[in-house]
């Protein structure tokens, strides 16, 4: 059964801050540790997720979980990711409207893995397909190619974002995904170059040096050694837990999913390995005749390499680097750059190379996952942006950093406070103004187009002459010393003049969560963010056409000498276009905390939380949802939960919900001012009504429970003595059962008893009487016989003299040969003329007549098994007969061919479409027709032919045509040779001076030799005008060739000739057959 688990029923602390009472800020953090000290990682303002790292895998992610919260009301289970993203994903699929997950936090607090979450969560509850899973495949797969380029070891995080991201999934009507759009803000290039103590690279730099081939290593001209390149920082190169290349597969996989082919992964990998021979691009001075040094590649090995995978001009890229070429209007300067502008001139190159590569794999991305149809999308955006930062040292970066949170701060103020207002306007009640401190003011000190920070900072930047840092300090000093939210020493503001806390070259901004001190050095080069035209123009020159799309700006045919927008207002204008996208839809916030900067899991910081806590807003957010009402509930599930607490609407409430709840709430006297009735909702002002409702919520179910255990054990005690009256019932038949049958087992064997001992009377009785009565009959017997010999004697007394004992001999010699007949007939062997059983004589007198009967009985069965032949059976065994008299123990062939049939035809000449012309030519009956070989003379080799016998010829014709070679009638053939062996030769000798003898004799090898020469000597022998046909078995024949003799001589074989015979010639005069040994 499934078992739903309500936000307000089990919870450990307050799963909604909103119903925190007392509401400060020691409450928050203690509600926090108590939740996180349980593995309750989430916790709700509202709508607002909070979501602390707990730095360990925690078995809340599974299918059953996703499947536990699909489909649920946000409230109705305890808080969870899944929650939010379920509630999202419903209202666009649903509702139709847009939506936007605003994931926010500082590095290290779980927010790549939040959006992660939000995605796979997406993407395992909306539609299933083929179409459809390859989108939710390419949109996951995004992920770790971003990560690999965008992602670095930190301080503070093993997997730091360096970029924002924000991507809107698009989705049809039925809500199954279509593609989507990413957007990336702010990466950190200048990582690229430099490192903080204890920091990594991006980790593209080390998962291609550990999981790349060798192969590809050596076409990268790369080294696995980390030390052997000066961008990668060598104290924190390897990470616990991070597998270098077991990523760099994954990234590669995720590659070919989202789309990459292959020869643009290895324009991305030669651009990666650039950078890197880039960092390894050293400088020496060298003086000039007018006095300036000018900057010199001291080794041009990397510079080569790097030059060679780009495919550029070694030469054009040195000089870039050493002289910088200024346009204005129609006129040139070319001026020579010292040891420092070419180290600047270098990293500027390869910051720009990796940001500008970064961007094109968005885009990249972009072009595969982007939806295809043109009609219209809902969406859903995934903000993963970072987070408020405050270090001990802030610069440029952290500043425009916390600029955007501002603004973020700002819009989730703003669409708080109006999803608010509309709820309230949406359910009929009155909306009460709510104090709260608007950042608009700190957003106007940054943005201002006319006395913002940043337009300050760009006009330094453009401002003709000396530009530093420390002179836009003194316009910072000079504009914006009156602003409330702004400090400086060096302002006019006197009240900061003895604050040793900043710094002369620092002001200090009052954030919305805290003051944060920025150092001005490097604000100007950093915003600037230049690129010298030479670096632009040779990269533009290289032949790669990925380097060619990353550097537009470097074509000679357009060249534009209008200075680039700085990186401060494309920042501005990127967060403006995020701003306007952000309010056109619904948005959800996760806000996320690290709960310590060790990175492990159980340790909470309170000190940490708590500043966190501080510039998230969350304190604010939660004043902001109780400045009205604290609850909101619908009806039907209020009266639900609430049902028990009165006897009215207990158990069942019959009629409408509100109705239901009215009388509730009037039953618990709850003062009016304490609840407003809205359309489908009753809201509660205060959190003491709703833990008072709970309260007495958990008293009765106490009660009810107590009621339902006494009713349970009622009736369970019922059973239970129902099923032991039903159980002795049972007991008691069986028993009655068990000793009525021992009752009776005990009769019977009694009965048995006393019938065995009558019926043993009786038998003994009656056996008596039989004996008396066969010993009756007995003496009978014995006195007839005496009486009878008596008389015999008597009659017999007088031929005793006359000859008896001749006649008595003769009766016993009668009766012994009729007992031997009389037998023999029963014991008489199988009419089978091969049985040689015979039955045994039984006397030594009869041993003649014995074996003569033995004779006459095989002759007689010989003969009865004769007569059932008929005359094709008997031609078949005369043939083998006739072979057994030639052959037999002469020829060790012999033996194998006795079991074989004579087929005769083993060609189907007549059925044989192919043979239909041989057969045609052929007038006489075939006997024969066989496939044999017929040896040349001139090297032993056979050649098939079809061998055909009849009457009074034998022809051999072409195997493959039919066409007849040789017609020799039978009585040119005057002998046949062969050998004693077990090989298939032999010789038809033909008589000298005949027509057919032209060509001489024919030696030939066939599977079926016993039977052609068989039916050749029978066939031969049937014939009455010819002499009989001569068989000689030798293992040395002549045989005529033409005019010559040759000797064939036939050896016994090695195991090296197989299991065939061979013929070779030996010589002119010599055929030799090698015949294999038989086992």
């Amino acid at each position: 059964m499934e078992v739903k688990t309500s936000l307000l029923d089990n919870m450990i602390g307050v799963g909604d801050m909103v119903l925190l009472e007392p509401l400060s800020e020691d409450s928050f953090l203690e509600n926090l540790r108590n939740r996180f000290d349980h593995n309750e990682i989430y916790t709700y303002i509202g709508s607002v997720v909070i979501s602390m790292n707990p730095y360990r895998s925690l078995p809340i992610y599974t299918p059953d979980k996703v499947e536990e919260y699909r489909n649920r009301n946000f409230y109705e289970l305890s808080p969870h990711i899944y929650a939010l993203a379920d509630e999202a994903y419903r209202s666009l699929r649903d509702q139709d409207k847009d939506q936007c997950i605003l994931i926010t936090g500082e590095s290290g607090a779980g927010k790549t893995e939040a959006s992660k979450l939000v995605m796979s969560y997406v993407a395992a509850v909306c539609g299933k397909g083929q179409e459809v899973n390859k989108v939710k495949e390419q949109l996951l797969q995004s992920n770790p190619v971003l990560e690999a380029f965008g992602n670095a070891k930190t301080v503070r995080n093993d997997n730091s974002s360096r970029f924002g991201k924000y991507m809107d999934i698009e989705f049809d009507f039925k809500g199954d995904p279509l593609g989507g759009v990413i957007s990336n803000y702010l990466l950190e290039k200048s990582r690229v170059v430099k490192q903080p103590r204890g920091e990594r690279n991006f980790h593209i730099f080390y998962q291609l040096l550990s999981g790349a081939s060798e192969d590809t290593l050596k076409k990268l001209k790369l080294d696995r050694d980390f030390s052997k390149y000066n961008y990668l920082s060598l104290d924190s190169a390897t990470v616990n837990g991070l597998d270098d290349a077991a990523n760099f597969r994954t990234v590669r996989n995720a590659m070919q999913i989202v789309g990459f082919m292959e020869d643009e992964v290895q324009s991305v990998l030669e651009l990666v390995a650039a950078v890197l021979k880039l960092g390894n691009i050293e400088f020496k001075p060298e003086s000039r005749c007018n006095g300036f040094d000018e900057s010199r590649v001291k080794d041009k090995n990397d510079l080569k390499e790097m030059c060679e995978l780009l495919g550029i001009e070694q030469s054009v890229l040195e000089r870039a680097f050493s002289y910088r070429t200024v346009e204005a209007k129609m006129e040139k300067v070319s001026t020579t750059l010292n040891v420092a502008q070419a180290y600047y001139a270098r990293d500027a190159l390869a910051k720009n190379l990796y940001s500008r590569l970064f961007s094109w794999l968005v885009t990249r991305i972009n072009g595969s996952i982007k939806a295809q149809a043109k009609t219209r999308h809902k969406v859903m955006g995934v903000l993963d942006i970072y987070g408020f930062e405050i270090f001990e040292d802030n610069s440029f970066e952290q500043f425009i950093i916390n600029y955007c949170n501002e603004k973020l701060q700002q819009i989730f103020i703003e669409l708080t406070l109006r999803e608010e207002q509309e709820e309230y306007i949406r359910e009929g009640i009155e909306w009460t103004n709510v104090e709260y401190f608007n950042n608009a003011i700190i957003c106007d000190l940054i943005e201002n187009n006319q006395n913002g920070i940043l337009a300050m900072l760009d006009e330094e930047c453009l401002r003709p002459g000396t530009v530093t840092d420390d002179t836009f300090l003194d316009k910072l000093n000079t504009i914006c010393a009156e602003h409330q939210h702004f400090e400086s020493r060096l302002s006019k503001n006197s009240k900061f003049l003895t604050d040793h806390s900043l710094p002369h070259s620092c002001f200090r901004i009052q954030h919305y969560a805290g003051k944060v001190l920025y150092r001005v050095e490097g604000f100007v080069d950093k915003n600037n963010d230049l690129l010298y035209r030479d670096l632009s123009q040779a990269m533009y020159k290289a032949n790669q056409s990925l380097i060619k799309q990353l550097f537009p700006e470097g074509n000679p045919a357009k060249v534009n000498l209008k200075r680039p927008p700085t990186a401060g207002f494309q920042f501005k204008a990127s967060v403006g276009t995020l701003m306007r996208n952000l309010q056109t839809k619904n948005p959800n916030y996760i806000r996320c905390i690290k709960p310590n900067d060790k990175k492990a899991a159980h340790i909470f910081t309170e000190s940490l939380v708590c500043h966190q806590v501080r510039y998230l807003g969350l304190m604010e957010n939660v004043r902001v949802r109780r400045a009205g009402y604290a609850f909101r509930q619908p009806y039907e599930p209020c009266l639900e939960r609430y049902k028990m607490l009165c006897k009215q609407t207990w158990p069942h409430w019959r009629g409408p919900a509100r109705e239901g709840v009215e009388v509730l709430m009037a039953d618990l006297q709850i003062p009016a001012e304490e609840l407003s009735y809205g359309r489908s909702k009753i809201f509660i002002r205060n959190p003491r009504t709703l833990f008072f409702l709970e309260e007495r919520r958990r008293q009765c179910l106490q009660d009810l429970a107590t009621l339902i255990q006494k009713i349970y054990r009622g009736w369970k005690r019922r059973t239970e003595f129902l099923l032991l009256k039903k159980s002795q019932v049972v007991v008691a038949a069986w028993y009655r059962r068990y000793a009525q049958q021992k009752k009776y087992q005990k009769i019977k064997s009694s009965t048995i008893v006393m019938q065995s001992f009558a019926r043993g009377w009786k038998a003994r009785k009656l056996l008596r009487e039989l004996k008396y009565q066969k010993r009756c009959e007995e003496a009978v017997t014995t006195i007839a016989a005496f009486w009878h010999g008596t008389q015999v004697r008597r009659e017999y007394r007088k031929f005793f003299r006359a000859n008896a004992g001749r006649k008595i001999y003769d009766f016993t010699i009668q009766r012994i040969m009729q007992k031997y007949f009389l037998g023999l007939k029963s014991t008489v062997p199988s009419m089978s003329p091969i049985d040689k059983n015979w039955p045994a004589r039984p006397y030594l007198f009869l041993d003649g007549a014995h074996t003569e009967l033995r004779r006459i009985f095989h002759h007689w069965r010989c003969k009865k098994y004769r007569s059932q032949f008929t005359e094709e059976r008997k031609a078949v065994y005369e043939e083998k007969l006739e072979a057994s008299e030639i052959f037999k123990d002469k020829k060790a062939l012999y033996p194998s061919s006795v079991s074989q049939p004579f087929k005769g035809d083993y060609v189907e000449i007549s059925k044989n479409p192919k043979y239909q012309k041989l057969n045609s030519a052929v007038e006489e009956k075939v006997l024969l027709a066989d496939v044999v070989n017929k040896i040349n003379r001139a090297n032993g080799k056979g050649a098939a032919r079809i061998f055909l016998l009849t009457k009074n010829s034998f022809v051999l014709a072409d195997q493959k045509t039919g066409q007849v070679k040789a017609s020799v009638p039978l009585p040119d053939l005057t002998s046949i040779s062969v050998s004693t062996q077990s090989d298939g030769f032999f010789a038809l000798k033909l008589k000298e001076g005949s027509a057919s003898a032209a060509k001489g004799d024919f030696l030939l090898s066939s599977e079926h030799l016993i039977e052609i020469i068989t039916k050749l000597h029978r066939t031969g022998t049937t014939t009455t005008d010819r002499e009989q046909l001569n068989i000689d078995i030798s293992d040395e024949f002549l045989v005529q060739f033409k005019q010559d003799k040759v000797c064939v001589k036939f050896i016994q074989g090695g195991p090296k000739n197989g299991n065939s015979a061979s013929c070779k010639r030996k010589n002119n005069r010599l055929l030799e057959v090698s015949v294999p040994t038989t086992a």
